[in-house]
């Protein structure tokens, strides 16, 4: 059987820029050894895998190492597929059932954004092993659940930032971002995100750490929407709403191939 797949760049409407994924459009639900595979195929920093199931899609994510709980950029490229390649109209919200609870997204203004839920951050430290590695002192260190957010003094600390990811991957993490206040204008902060553990040394538009920093950011800046640069070597663009306990994720996407998988390694 020939299974629809895309490579999508997501958080852009360059081809080549913002952050890519696989997005693999099932007919019957798949083994998830077999998903794992997929994505060790692709070896993007994340393939999704999405299956109608009546009114709502369910929705996974994998790395090229392992099954992550939340991935926005992989999300968007989904909806994305889905409007222009799926039998869903653009007009439509699509609901997506995951492992973080249900999600939507829906267009808007030509945009897609996404409704993620916002995460509780709270004040943290990091011993000089981590600093070190990262190459940077931080103003402020915080943590929401396995993941850390510092902040550093200004945005050239951001983009010059060369991690030592040997060094990094050797000790207990998650994923790790790294966010100063903008000094370009219309751009309220940049931010870069760094993930060894999971097989991703520096992801280049990270939706889901958008639910750290929203809150985070709306907070420091007395602002509900935001406009973030994510200043990766492919860069990316992402707008914020922030309301209640949630925080509404905006981007763009393109579409860069379109192919078949097979569902048995003999067709």
């Amino acid at each position: 059987m020939q299974i629809p797949i895309y490579h999508i760049d997501a958080f852009t409407e360059t081809p080549f820029k913002g952050n890519p994924a696989g997005v693999c459009l099932l007919q019957e639900p798949a083994d998830p050894l077999w998903m794992q595979h997929i994505a060790f195929e692709m070896n993007l920093s994340e393939t999704a895998f999405v299956i109608r199931k009546g009114d709502h899609f369910g929705l996974r994510w994998f790395t090229p190492a392992t099954e992550v709980k939340l991935c926005g950029h992989a999300t968007l490229a989904t909806a994305h597929v889905l409007w222009k390649f799926g039998d869903v109209k653009e007009t439509e919200v699509i609901q997506f059932e995951t492992l973080s609870g249900r999600l939507s997204a829906r267009k808007v203004d030509g945009w897609i954004e996404l409704e993620f839920p916002a995460a509780k951050i709270e004040p943290s430290d990091l011993t000089d092993y981590y600093l070190s590695a990262l190459g940077i002192s931080p103003d402020a260190i915080f943590q929401s659940e396995d993941k850390i957010l510092i902040e550093v003094a200004d945005e050239a600390v951001v983009r010059q930032m060369r991690p030592d990811f040997s060094t990094l991957v050797k000790l207990p993490g998650r994923g790790i971002m790294v966010t100063a206040i903008s000094d370009t204008p219309g751009i309220d902060f940049v931010s870069r995100y760094f993930a060894p553990w999971v097989g991703i040394n520096e992801d280049p538009v990270t939706g889901s750490a958008y639910c750290i920093l929203g809150p985070y950011w709306q907070k420091k800046l007395s602002k509900d929407h935001l406009t973030a640069y994510q200043a990766s070597a492919r860069g990316g663009i992402v707008k914020l709403r922030l309301s209640g306990e949630k925080v509404y994720i905006s981007g763009q996407a393109v579409t860069v191939i379109r192919g078949f998988i097979s569902s048995s390694l003999e067709e």
